[in-house]
């Protein structure tokens, strides 16, 4: 069973991929915008790297999102999960 703050972590990982694609994005536009290699992205979006709170910021950014914008879709998406925990 995941544990409630794993899958807290999919959500973000998860929200974070929707809204690239959304802004018609590839992983390695994206990676451009932030002056990393295409891999940062993947990785964040795979689950195979973390991020702290400014990267979360920069990728938002760097999509074209204001970090606001992003916590409050992030709070909708966790808000309609946490009812069916």
């Amino acid at each position: 069973m995941v544990k409630p703050w794993e899958q807290q972590r999919i959500f973000l990982r998860k929200l974070l991929r929707e809204q690239r694609v959304a802004c018609g994005l590839t992983q390695a536009e994206l990676a451009a915008r932030l002056g990393k290699p295409q891999s940062f992205v993947s990785k964040i979006e795979s689950g195979d790297r973390g991020l702290d709170f400014v990267e979360v910021r920069d990728y938002c950014f760097g999509c074209g999102l204001s970090l606001a914008s992003f916590v409050e879709k992030f709070e909708l998406v966790m808000s309609q999960q946490e009812t069916g925990w």
